[in-house]
């Protein structure tokens, strides 16, 4: 089957993302947007320019700087809507959305009228076919105390489509341990726990999160690629890694994981873990500032990365499996899942 004959398939089939920034959803015409409603003008071009970085740290400015436009709950349902109707036509059914809460707590804005904002959305997409859910996330750089806060505001927040808790920003800023009271107030919630680990950090990280946090999926983890025995760790326990190769590129974090000034798609451990057994789960992580969408990951597999179709087809399947959904709605999804498979002869 030619490369195009499986985008074909791909676009055919109902997928779920895991690991997706809303924040880093916001294209240049939306920054535009934004930048206008507060007297700042901003051309598509200067947008654009921002979100060209070639390290991690860079990256992080340029989200602070686009963040800095979202500061009133219209401007959160705005770039909800756009991130929705992007997923709409790319047949995505269902996300977990990651939603900035540290940035929120930082910034000293409210977060309960955010969050309502965006749920009123979520819920004006399900008769559309998309179901979104929300994942806010504290942020490493701004220490522990600042985690707790994020914590329980997420705890306080389930009735507005909330479902887990994690962290991100820069990894190497604490250590891990430090934030094990967020994660353990997120647990007594009932909040599923998540967080970014192992993307510019070494492979301990992943152990940390994993032993010292109680997380359940790992965000990029591509660090494993250096720990075979970690790599095991995964596959037993049935922890996915949520792996984003583009930003992996556009990040510097695969290019520093190799100890190389610059990494190409090719280069990328997703093919390999995946022979190896660990679960994965595909995702764009920050799909504008990275000039991407999920089915151009699923392309970059193909084309880069070697995938056949069923290895492409199996890969998507995981993004239903590993979604933090209740267990009667997930056999539904997976059924529907399989059933199109089946019927575009993908299986």
């Amino acid at each position: 089957m030619s490369t195009s004959d499986i985008a074909s398939v791909i676009r055919a089939l109902p997928k779920a993302e895991l690991h997706l920034h809303l924040e880093g959803s916001i294209r240049p015409r939306t920054a535009v947007e934004l930048a206008a409603r507060y007297g700042v003008v901003l051309t598509q071009e200067e947008a654009k320019a921002r979100y060209q970085y070639t390290d991690f740290l860079g990256f992080l400015e340029a989200f602070k700087w686009v963040t800095s436009f979202l500061r009133a709950p219209a401007d959160y349902a705005l770039i909800t809507r756009r991130l929705a109707e992007e997923l709409l036509a790319q047949n995505v059914v269902y996300a977990e959305v990651t939603v900035a809460l540290g940035v929120l707590l930082w910034r000293n804005q409210q977060p309960e009228p955010i969050f309502e904002a965006i749920w009123q959305v979520a819920q004006e997409m399900e008769p559309r076919g998309l179901v979104l859910r929300w994942i806010p996330d504290g942020t490493w750089q701004f220490g522990a105390e600042a985690a707790v806060s994020a914590a329980h505001i997420a705890a306080g927040m389930k009735h507005c489509g909330v479902i887990a808790f994690g962290m991100g920003g820069d990894e190497m800023a604490i250590p891990f341990r430090e934030f094990r009271a967020a994660y353990d107030i997120a647990a007594a919630a009932g909040l599923r726990r998540v967080t970014h680990a192992g993307e510019v950090g070494p492979p301990q990280h992943v152990r940390d999160a994993i032993e010292l946090l109680g997380v359940e999926r790992i965000g990029h983890g591509i660090a494993t690629m250096h720990d075979p025995a970690l790599a095991e760790l995964l596959t037993a326990r049935r922890i996915p890694l949520e792996v984003c190769p583009v930003s992996n590129i556009c990040t510097g974090a695969l290019a520093k994981q190799l100890g190389k000034a610059q990494a190409t798609l090719a280069e990328h451990p997703l093919k390999r873990l995946f022979d190896a057994g660990v679960p994965l789960t595909l995702s764009t992580d920050d799909p504008a500032m990275f000039h991407t969408d999920l089915l151009s990951e699923y392309d970059h597999c193909v084309v880069s990365l070697g995938f056949s179709m069923r290895e492409t087809v199996r890969l998507a399947e995981a993004s239903f499996e590993h979604a933090f959904l209740p267990a009667e709605q997930k056999a539904a999804y997976l059924d529907r899942f399989r059933r199109a498979a089946q019927t575009i002869g993908a299986r």
